[in-house]
């Protein structure tokens, strides 16, 4: 399990489905990634080395994406993560509604996010390119100052998930 993001982060089927499907969304966010890179840098698709080794790419170690992956999985908890069962009237149990409507939440906000430009080449420089410490330090400040302003919440290493307020 990942660390507890605020006080009722307690919905723990959601975070076991949400840490099932971390491996195929972030695949996913890396081609989001790529294909908004190529609209934006690369309209004409015109070959150079750098759009080939992103377009030969294959999806290794997603390990320097992680830290992102649980923080937008905390977000949606805190935003949608009760912690009281409904009534399911479709025959599904929890787990897979919950990473039903996970994934969908994943696609779609993944796509809001990866239309800035600097969002967009943070993943591929954590994923395409081969990170080192600062690459990957500097990558994850530039996604969580694109996720702040989207979501309009701040994540505080020591009080976790907190709500922004504008003066």
């Amino acid at each position: 399990m990942v660390r507890k993001f605020f006080l009722q982060d307690k919905n723990y089927l959601l975070e076991e489905a949400q840490l099932r499907l971390q491996d195929r969304l972030l695949t996913i966010l890396i081609d989001q990634a790529i294909a908004a890179y190529q609209r934006d840098h690369n309209p004409l698709g015109l070959n150079d080395v750098f759009s080939e080794k992103i377009a030969n790419y294959f999806p290794q170690d997603l390990s320097a994406l992680n830290p992102f992956y649980q923080n937008l999985a905390a977000i949606y908890r805190y935003k949608f993560g009760e912690i009281q069962l409904g009534f399911l009237w479709d025959g599904k149990d929890h787990s897979e509604k919950y990473m039903e409507d996970w994934s969908e939440t994943f696609h779609a906000w993944t796509l809001q996010l990866c239309v800035h430009p600097q969002f967009a080449q943070a993943v591929l420089d954590l994923s395409v390119f081969v990170p080192d410490t600062s690459v990957v330090h500097l990558a994850e400040t530039r996604m969580n100052a694109v996720m702040q302003n989207q979501f309009e919440l701040r994540i505080h290493k020591q009080r976790g998930i907190v709500k922004m307020t504008v003066a």
